[in-house]
């Protein structure tokens, strides 16, 4: 530790003595050049010297005002009188404000719930920089921090990325603690653990991890709480801070946990054993462990008739391996498989590729990455135009390009309709992650055809069966495979059955 850090540090542990002028030199040090924090000094009612220390911005200063500096300013016959007013059994509360000893007895003076005492210089500044006021009164000692923080959240909307025809319509905030509220709202049961701690060295975010007891098991409680206490970071600026330090495989495309917006969804997987952890400033929030079956797994699928909820989910299968496969499967079999291909479609393939200056496979590649660049391109556009220009430039360009005999028109159609295939992805990180393993999969289809696109699909195979989401298995419960679960993946079991 350097010598500037140690003196911060040994600076962070002085006590605060009661000696307004000294105490305000600690902290005026502290907060040099922090042109934010306000000293506001003033005198009791009695003419006792006092200090009061916020942040603006994230201090609500009227409540300040009406609730600690007008009690503490006024005078013993407005007191007096007002008491009178009000309960004449109250007169033993007439004075209120004369000279105490304790920081104690001010904060008993000062009736503003959840005021906590502070003895130190570093519990002072903590305070000050979460939004609380810090309020010093000369020959007491120590500091009373009051909870007037600003609120700056906006209210719950519902998810754009995760919006359903059925279902809630509130969605997480930037607001930990409005967040939280929500979860509790839709599970009422004193079950639900809630754990916070606090992670980054610079931005001092909180991060809390949430689970059902009783229905989550001991050990991967213990598993998370011991990672999330291994990690050292200078910042927590989103959930993807925590999230990679703590997942199994980190380097693996495929994620490992849920990020979703949705309180519905994080209630549901708390209530079959999983676990959820919110961070301060982020409407995201992790939930663990997870399957890939879950990834392909949408809130709506459970709030719709069962008949109409399996064949949604069963053509989500099916497209979920056209977005994988079907780029490399065209380019196998029209460079190395021609024969696999009837010969009506077969000529008429040939007669759109007889001006093409491009083998299959460069072609392929052409159209993906272009139609990748109008999907980013769109996503980063202003909302109002974003979608229209992905769409109008991909008819354009589409057209232009088959017009100039740089691309031929089966292969526009094989793209479009692998778009459309990974857009049935519920959840975007899979479906990025699906995105990126289309790409080798064509170079292994243009190099070796149909052999090279069965030895992609085993090393993926290899992969996922390898992969773990905080102990549990990547392809469970199919691999290994568990019946009992099974029938929530082939079709939709009835939940209110699980309660007969």
């Amino acid at each position: 530790m350097s010598t500037q850090a140690k003196g911060a540090k040994q600076k962070e542990q002085v006590e605060l003595t009661g000696d307004i002028g000294l105490d305000e030199q600690q902290l005026r040090a502290v907060f040099l050049h922090c042109s934010d924090i306000i000293f506001h000094s003033f005198e009791t009612h009695n003419g006792t010297a006092a200090l009061c220390v916020y942040c603006a911005g994230l201090c609500n200063v009227e409540r300040l005002e009406r609730q600690v500096l007008a009690p503490l300013q006024c005078q013993d016959e407005e007191i007096e009188l007002r008491y009178t007013e009000q309960d004449t059994t109250m007169t033993h509360h007439i004075e209120p404000y004369r000279a105490k000893e304790t920081q104690q007895d001010l904060k008993q003076d000062i009736p503003v719930s959840s005021a906590q005492v502070v003895s130190t210089v570093g519990e002072a500044v903590e305070a000050i920089l979460e939004g609380e006021t810090l309020v010093l009164v000369a020959g007491k000692a120590g500091g009373t921090v009051y909870p007037f923080v600003q609120d700056h959240s906006r209210t719950p909307e519902e998810p754009v990325a995760e919006s359903t025809v059925r279902g809630a319509r509130d969605g997480f905030t930037e607001s930990q603690s409005m967040n939280l509220s929500l979860i509790r709202l839709r599970i009422k049961n004193p079950s639900l653990k809630i754990k916070s701690q606090v992670m980054g060295k610079y931005t001092s975010t909180k991060v809390t991890l949430v689970y059902m007891e009783g229905i989550i098991t001991d050990d991967l409680v213990k598993e998370v709480e011991a990672r999330l206490n291994k990690i050292k970071l200078t910042d927590v600026l989103e959930s993807q801070c925590i999230e990679e330090p703590i997942s199994d495989q980190p380097y693996s495309p495929f994620p490992q946990m849920i990020a979703t917006e949705r309180p519905d969804v994080v209630v549901s997987n708390l209530l079959e054993g999983r676990f959820a952890i919110f961070v301060d400033g982020t409407p995201f929030c992790l939930v663990a462990p997870v399957t890939l079956s879950a990834m392909l797994q949408s809130p709506e699928d459970y709030y719709q008739n069962i008949y109409i909820t399996i064949f949604i989910r069963w053509l989500r299968y099916f497209f979920y391996i056209i977005a994988l496969l079907l780029p490399s499967f065209y380019v196998a079999i029209t460079t190395y498989h021609q024969e696999m291909i009837p010969t009506v479609l077969m000529l008429s393939i040939a007669r759109a590729r007889e001006e093409i200056p491009f083998p299959a496979l460069i072609e392929a590649l052409i159209m993906e990455i272009s139609f990748e660049a109008l999907r980013e391109a769109g996503i980063r556009l202003p909302k109002q135009i974003g979608s229209a220009v992905s769409i109008v430039g991909a008819l354009i360009i589409g057209q232009a390009a088959t017009s100039a005999g740089i691309v031929s028109a089966p292969m526009i159609i094989i793209v479009a309709m692998t778009g459309i295939a990974s857009f049935m992805i519920p959840r975007y990180t899979a479906s990025i992650a699906t995105r990126i393993m289309r790409f080798p999969m064509m170079i292994l289809a243009g190099t070796l055809g149909l052999p090279g696109i069965m030895l992609g699909i085993i090393l993926l195979v290899i992969h996922l069966s390898s992969l773990r989401s905080f102990g549990t298995p990547y392809l469970s419960p199919i691999a290994p495979t568990s019946k009992s679960r099974l029938r929530d993946v082939w079709w939709r079991s009835t939940s209110w059955k699980k309660g007969s």
